[in-house]
């Protein structure tokens, strides 16, 4: 049971991510980031950061694995939002 939990978390863990770069896409094609809170992605971001060294230091792979993801969602809506703020 332990290993298809760890699985399954992995898995979602990774789809949960797909809504930064969802919102990533949205900068882009508007060419703006007028409606984005910077506040809440950076929030995110190192939230992220944290539960990833967390993940690193149990040696825990779905932890690692999503957060890792998430980090380079997070960073990706960052980058969009730098480009397109005005």
């Amino acid at each position: 049971m332990g290993e298809t939990l760890s699985i399954i978390t992995t898995i979602f863990g990774v789809l949960m991510s797909f809504g930064y770069f969802s919102q990533t896409y949205k900068i882009f094609k508007r060419k703006s980031a007028k409606d984005v809170s910077l506040v809440t992605y950076l929030f995110f971001t190192v939230g992220i950061v944290i539960w990833l060294i967390y993940g690193l230091s149990i040696k825990n792979y779905p932890i690692i694995i999503s957060n890792l993801v998430f980090l380079i969602g997070a960073a990706s809506v960052l980058v969009a939002y730098f480009m397109n703020k005005h």
